[in-house]
This record gives structure tokens, sequence and C-alpha cells, in this order.
């Protein structure tokens, strides 16, 4: 079980990017639903996207609505108890 910001840091690295023509940049992590921002530059869109992560995350994990996936075998939940 990661911690939050380790998690965070760990999906961000997934994240992908594209430049919209005479739009500015979208971005994206797959697995992660309805998760996306845009910005002006690539820049922003990083800091859209990390905040839209944290909103995402808060939404699905701490109010029980989903579950956020495994990413490079790291995960937010615990491994249940070894049955005996």
């Amino acid at each position: 079980m990661a911690t939050y910001l380790e998690y965070m840091k760990v999906a961000m690295r997934h994240a992908r990017y594209e430049e919209v023509e005479g739009e500015g940049w979208y971005g994206s992590i797959p697995g992660f639903g309805g998760l996306w921002a845009n910005g002006p530059t690539l820049e922003d869109t990083r800091e859209e996207l990390y905040s839209a992560l944290d909103g995402w995350l808060h939404v699905n994990f701490f109010l029980g609505t989903g579950k956020a996936p495994e990413l490079d075998g790291i995960s937010l939940y615990a491994a249940p108890p070894p049955a005996n």
C-alpha cells in the first residue's frame, strides 16, 4: 500500500498529453474514467491534471464511489489479511 502522495506521483507518470491546435493542451490519465484537464500551456495542463486527479481520488476513494486503479504495482488499498 502506497501513501497518497506516492500514488499521485505514479499516476502522473502515466499522464498523456496532446497539443490541440489553436486550443492549448489536453491531458488525461488512462484508467481514470472522466479525469482530464486542459490549459493554454503544457505546464498549466499538468498542474490542472494534478488538481483534477486529487479531486477524482477524493470522490472515488474517500467517498467510496469507486476504486482507484493499481498502477505499477502501487495501490491505495491495503492487501486483505491472509486467510487462516
